[in-house]
């Protein structure tokens, strides 16, 4: 460590990989608005931020299959922190952004725009509306920052026709609910056909799949195959880090694609 040189605090650290959650990899510079506001909350340089994301980056397996080796000189607790969030996503990425929510002197529900209007007064049914639109909002943030805000198909870019896809669906993992790798940025329309098991992502090699029910009426509708069947067996476009995990995928092909 250089003479002068402050050593990062665990907590410093939490809020650290909760920012490079949310930063697509090739935004992650000095001069990114997102960085410099959080080195103003922390008391660090954007330089110094930038460099501590590049070490994070050095843990993430995504990046290592692409040849990307991240900063050198990550600390051991880096890694050991590193390791709690890939181990427990649901569990870490609420406590980094209840502690965001703390050090911005603010709420959970308000860095994350919930409206808390037409909810119950208070109450459990209340409590757990509000974790469930936080818990959304921020696989949201995550999901479409991880796919650079485009739609991992068809490349379709405004954010207002994109959804943050649960691969492994919300109510069959509760353990992996806010795990990145288990989300793909989808438009509105194949959204709503991934969820009904009419396209799947190949685990071996992420091409599309359509089932034989889209597949049958091939030649039949302008529609379907300007939007389905155009992109048959074509690899998706893959997020720069967190990488879609075979394992989720499968658990799709296998239980909800029709096949």
């Amino acid at each position: 460590m250089k003479e002068g040189q402050q050593l990062w605090t665990r907590e410093e650290l939490i809020l650290a990989i909760n920012l490079y959650c949310k930063i697509p990899f090739g935004k992650m510079h000095h001069r990114n608005p997102m960085i410099i506001e959080f080195a103003n909350l922390i008391g660090r340089t954007p330089s110094s931020v930038t460099f501590k994301l590049g070490n994070l980056a050095s843990f993430d397996p995504s990046l290592k299959e692409r040849g990307i080796k991240g900063a050198s000189n990550a600390s051991k607790l880096d890694k050991e922190i590193w390791d709690e969030f890939y181990q427990n996503w649901d569990t870490t990425l609420i406590q980094s952004e209840t502690l965001l929510a703390n050090k911005s002197h603010s709420t959970i529900e308000k860095i994350n725009h919930i409206d808390l209007t037409n909810l119950p007064k208070d109450g459990l049914e209340k409590e757990r509306l509000v974790k469930t639109r936080v818990n959304q909002s921020i696989f949201r943030t995550v999901v479409l920052a991880t796919y650079n805000s485009r739609c991992c198909i068809t490349g379709i870019e405004n954010p207002e026709l994109l959804i943050a896809s649960h691969i492994v669906p919300w109510s069959k993992d509760d353990k992996n609910r806010l795990n990145p790798m288990n989300g793909l940025c989808l438009n509105a329309l194949h959204d709503r056909a991934f969820d009904s098991g009419l396209i799947a992502i190949s685990p071996d090699d992420y091409t599309l799949v359509l089932s034989s029910e889209l597949k049958k009426r091939k030649g039949v509708n302008p529609a379907l195959e300007s939007n389905f069947i155009a992109y048959e067996n074509k690899p998706i476009m893959l997020p720069d880090k967190f990488l879609p995990s075979p394992e989720f995928l499968d658990y799709h092909f296998q239980k909800i694609f029709r096949g």
